[in-house]
């Protein structure tokens, strides 16, 4: 089945197309399309061009910095993006604590946060999950005490998070706190925007299976958050918490992603060569195979499009963790398909490689190598976020009634 456009939005597509085609950087493009780690300074200049073209903010209202694009032209744009090879968007400012703040923010904050976030001034991380706090993120630790001082009330921040995205380059998280242990616990949560760059901030590596450091754990240590810095109200950090967490499993769907690696996986089969001499995309199974998958992202893409039109700009519901699950698989499917095309050529855990150190002796390589790395990264698209079984019960509350 094939998706029809409007002539506005055909003409979108293409005027997206060319402009990433012209001002994607060409070594940011290689280190995506190899599957090379990307670093700070790659994000952060991909953002500034789009910044500076006046699209730094593709899923943001005009009025606070944003394009005012429909859900269908953001949904496009994400698409054409990644095809293109270029990085995702960093959604901890954009899509988890940007909106929080339009919503529920004070004046000061949407004046002072939000124009920096569109050009990566500030470097935001997500300060949820906790050592036997994750699926069960209510049941969190993390203390914050409100002090008296007459040169203005603080609260004295101490615990521990972990899985910390990108928290070796953060600047601030946005942080659930319990306030009050004397309620109920999802009564007693607060969110707090604290600066990582104060004493009692520390960040430890935690190393995946992929031999990267993507995540962290954040020590807290009698950290100082001015009052000022607390989001909306006090005591309601949890209602902030699943308002944020509905716009992060939207885009934990990846159907950008998805797009770009069927690319890479088309190309991969195409390239490599069976026993018999002859390139693997020509087995029946395989295409088979490949084809099944295919099908699963037209299903998730048209899935993506009937909840964008449905929805418009309201925040998205339940609905968002249907999404997130089946993404979730796409993704995790194509990165194994991709692993046994490559088999004993995949280079799973070679450090040069990964971190773009090593020599480039063509496409075919580029495919193949880090396949086994790749793979061993998507296991964990089924567990943040919330875990696929966390999913499936919202569905089953919300969705059937059950």
């Amino acid at each position: 089945m094939q998706l029809t456009w409007t002539p506005e939005e055909r003409r979108f597509r293409e005027e997206v197309r060319a402009f990433v085609t012209a001002n994607l950087p060409a070594d940011i493009r290689d280190k995506v399309m190899r599957h090379q780690r990307l670093h700070r300074d790659d994000y952060v200049r991909w953002h500034r061009v789009l910044d500076a073209h006046g699209w730094g903010a593709p899923t943001w209202p005009k009025e606070h910095g944003g394009t005012g694009w429909t859900p269908i032209q953001r949904l496009l744009f994400e698409i054409e993006c990644f095809s293109a090879g270029a990085p995702r968007l960093l959604p901890f400012g954009l899509s988890m604590i940007g909106p929080v703040i339009m919503k529920y923010g004070t004046k000061q904050q949407q004046q002072e946060l939000l124009p920096r976030m569109v050009r990566v001034d500030d470097w935001w991380c997500q300060g949820y999950s906790e050592p036997g706090s994750g699926s069960d993120l209510a049941s969190l630790k993390t203390r914050a005490e409100r002090v008296a001082d007459p040169a203005g009330d603080y609260y004295l921040v101490t615990g521990q998070k972990t899985w910390t995205t990108l928290a070796q380059y953060a600047d601030h998280m946005f942080c659930l706190a319990r306030t009050d242990p004397d309620v109920k616990p999802q009564a007693g949560i607060s969110m707090l925007l604290i600066d990582m760059r104060q004493p009692g901030v520390t960040v430890r590596p935690i190393k995946t299976l992929d031999g990267g450091h993507d995540v962290n754990e954040v020590w807290l240590d009698n950290v100082k958050v001015p009052v000022a810095d607390i989001v909306g109200e006090e005591g309601k950090g949890w209602t902030y918490a699943k308002y944020l967490l509905g716009h992060e499993r939207t885009g934990i769907a990846g159907l950008g992603h998805c797009h770009r690696e069927l690319r890479i996986l088309k190309d991969l089969a195409a390239r490599t060569r069976s026993s018999s001499g002859r390139p693997i995309l020509e087995d029946g199974r395989m295409r088979d195979r490949i084809s099944r998958i295919e099908v699963d992202i037209m299903a998730l893409e048209m899935l993506l499009y009937r909840v964008a039109a449905a929805r418009g700009d309201a925040p998205p519901g339940p609905e968002a963790s249907v999404l997130k699950i089946r993404g979730s698989e796409i993704q995790q499917d194509l990165a194994m398909l991709q692993m046994e095309i490559a088999g004993p050529d995949a280079w799973p855990y070679d450090p040069a490689w990964m971190e773009a150190d090593a020599p480039f002796h063509g496409p075919g390589e580029a495919m193949t190598a880090a396949a086994g790395a790749g793979y061993a990264d998507m296991r964990k698209t089924s567990i943040y976020g919330g875990t696929t079984e966390v999913q499936k019960g919202i569905i089953a509350r919300m969705i059937l009634g059950v």
